[in-house]
C-alpha cells in the first residue's frame, strides 16, 4: 500500500501537467457528525473507505445514484459548501463551491505512474483507499492531499471548471 506522501510524490507532478480543474456541480446533504461515528463510503463500485468522525466534523452525503457519504473537517466543509436550505431530520442541503484537480487513471496513466490496474493507498484520513483503472485521482488546487473518486460518481458530481 502506498502512503499518502508516496502517492503525492508520484501523482502530483502529473496532475500539475496533465490534470484538469473541475468544479463540483451537485448540491449535497450534510449534518454535524457525532464524535466517534464511523462512516463507510460505499460507491457504485463497492466499499471505497472507512473513516471515523471527530468532534466538529461534518457527514456529507452526495446526491448521486450511490448516495455515498464521507466525513469532512469543519474548515474544509465551510470552504467547500454554503447552506442552501434547512432540511428535516438533521440533514441540510448545501451548495457545492469546491474545485479539484483530477486525473483519470487510464491504463496508460497507471503504467506511467508504475501502478497496477488495482491498488491501495493511504487516504488523507490514514485509512486504506482502493483505486482502479477508470477511476479518478483528485486533489484540492493546493495539492495538499490526493484521494480517489469512482468513475461513475465523478461524472455525476463534477464538470470542467470554467
Amino acid at each position: 500500500m502506498l502512503s499518502q506522501d508516496e502517492l503525492k510524490e508520484r501523482v502530483v507532478p502529473l496532475m500539475k501537467k496533465q490534470g484538469a480543474l473541475y468544479a463540483k456541480k451537485l448540491n449535497v446533504l450534510a449534518r454535524k457528525a457525532i464524535a466517534g461515528e464511523s462512516i463507510r463510503t460505499i460507491t457504485d463500485s463497492g466499499l471505497e473507505t472507512v473513516n471515523e468522525a471527530e468532534e466538529g466534523d461534518f457527514i456529507v452525503t452526495n446526491k448521486t445514484s450511490a448516495g455515498e457519504s464521507y466525513i469532512l473537517k469543519p474548515d474544509v466543509f465551510q470552504e467547500k459548501y454554503r447552506l442552501k436550505r434547512t432540511g428535516e431530520g438533521g440533514m441540510d442541503e448545501y451548495e457545492a463551491r469546491g474545485k479539484a484537480v483530477a486525473l483519470e487513471l487510464t491504463k496508460k496513466m497507471l503504467a506511467q505512474l508504475g501502478l497496477p490496474d488495482h491498488f491501495y493507498f493511504e487516504a488523507p484520513w490514514k485509512e486504506p483507499m482502493k483505486a482502479c483503472a477508470g477511476d479518478f485521482l483528485a486533489a484540492p488546487p493546493d495539492f495538499s492531499e490526493v484521494y480517489r473518486i469512482g468513475r461513475k460518481e465523478f461524472f455525476e458530481t463534477y464538470s470542467k471548471a470554467e
